[in-house]
């Protein structure tokens, strides 16, 4: 049986294909204003790489905090009971999962069985997520794909006390005008991410395995830095970007 996931989120829309337990293929494109449109868009186009139909797939289970708009979806699930059955299923001893997305940031506890014990979500502010990441560079003048290698050449990390993304962004400008080193502001970006993060998942409690999911999980900085936040190594996800649309296919499938 072949089940499909979509996970339509503020920057990205992803979707994957699972069938009897197997990853068929996923994608991701960039949302953009419509989110109907790039829900339908991402799974024809997937479809399509894999060679197969619609009519091939027996249900489609959406999330994401566009997943209401895939009109053609049999279910919608929570970005939080996505992401934590994606991450069972690529590590079925995960403790802990963090999401951290576009425009949020997640931490999640499982239980033995890979159900939702406890989470706790920042909806309600960009710091600390992909948005803050990508006004940072943009303070910066630097490619948000270098931000990653160019913070773990840092010697001597800055101090990011903000954490507004406003205000944030004032204190880089501020180092940048005092002739801060690019790598030692960025290392301080992705610590002042850390911090924020860590706090977080305190309230839910850390158990071993961790692992991180999200666009963000791609930044090989702030994996480092929450990493030596914790003090517990972190498992960056295999899929981490496509992980709620793979997620949201599982749950179909049980559907």
């Amino acid at each position: 049986m072949i089940t499909a996931g979509i996970d339509i989120g503020s920057i990205t829309a992803k979707a994957a294909l699972v069938q009897d337990g197997r990853i068929l293929g996923d994608k991701v494109i960039f949302t953009g204003y419509n989110a109907a449109a790039a829900g339908k868009r991402v799974y024809e186009e997937l479809l399509a790489e894999i060679g197969v139909t619609s009519k091939d797939v027996a249900k489609v289970v959406a999330t994401g905090y566009g997943r209401n708009a895939v009109a053609f979806a049999d279910k919608t699930f929570t970005e939080i009971l996505a992401h934590a059955a994606g991450a069972h299923y690529a590590d079925p001893r995960v403790k802990t999962i963090v999401d951290i997305g576009g425009q949020d940031s997640k931490a999640i506890s499982l239980d033995d069985k890979g159900k939702v014990k406890n989470f706790i979500m920042n909806d309600k502010c960009a710091a600390g997520t992909g948005r803050f990441l990508e006004v940072m560079a943009r303070a910066m003048e630097v490619n948000l794909d270098e931000f990653g290698s160019m913070s773990l050449a840092s010697q001597a990390p800055a101090k990011i006390s903000s954490i507004c993304t406003v205000f944030a962004e004032s204190e880089v400008i501020s180092l940048i005008a005092r002739g801060e080193k690019r790598p030692d502001i960025i290392s301080g970006i992705h610590e002042s991410i850390a911090a924020r993060i860590s706090a977080m998942l305190a309230r839910v409690g850390v158990v071993e395995p961790v692992m991180i999911t999200g666009g963000v999980a791609k930044n090989a900085g702030v994996v480092a830095a929450l990493s030596k936040k914790l003090g517990v190594p972190i498992e960056v996800s295999p899929h981490a970007q496509q992980n709620g649309a793979i997620g949201a296919a599982i749950l179909a499938a049980a559907l």
